[in-house]
């Protein structure tokens, strides 16, 4: 059983949807320093954060449309908890979106471009699904598990005051 509420105000909304596409066509202009994407996040029906992929124009390859849009809608509603938000982009989440979209609640996404069409473009996350699934030989990245007593009691203590969620 899901403890999330059915809320009428996550249906489909056209309108949002036509802005999260309005908003990646500003990386159109080549100074802008924008990945073609964009995405808005409504909430009881209003649209209460937007914005784009900003990745090249800020050095920072976690600026993605749906993380700067998450950051936006956080600061706004004054939580870390989107529960009942729903998020419109023009293209499917990439594996850290769709992953900050979970940490974040959000209760529906959705989306105008596939990941295929994505890669298309130059955009491909394959390696890095293919990465989720096990498949450790296609990326360069090494993960290594050193056990700390200090780290594991922090976790302790944190614990004893209780959880986020």
């Amino acid at each position: 059983m899901s403890w999330r509420v059915d809320n009428p105000s996550q249906a489909y909304n056209p309108d949002f949807m036509k802005r999260a596409v309005e908003l990646s066509a500003l990386s159109l202009d080549a100074s802008s320093k924008r990945g073609p994407f964009g995405t808005v996040i409504a909430y009881n029906g209003e649209i209460v954060a937007e914005a784009t992929n900003e990745v090249m124009k800020n050095n920072d390859p976690t600026c993605h449309g749906e993380i700067n849009c998450i950051r936006k809608a956080c600061e706004k509603l004054g939580t870390y908890d989107l529960t009942g938000a729903v998020l419109y982009t023009s293209s499917e989440p990439c594996p850290m979106c769709l992953s900050a979209c979970v940490w974040a609640n959000i209760s529906k996404v959705y989306y105008a471009n596939t990941a295929v069409q994505a890669g298309d473009i130059g955009f491909k996350d394959d390696h890095i699904y293919q990465w989720l699934k096990g498949d450790k030989s296609v990326l360069t990245l090494s993960l290594e598990h050193h056990p700390d007593e200090n780290a594991e009691e922090v976790f302790e203590k944190y614990k004893k005051q209780g959880t986020i969620y």
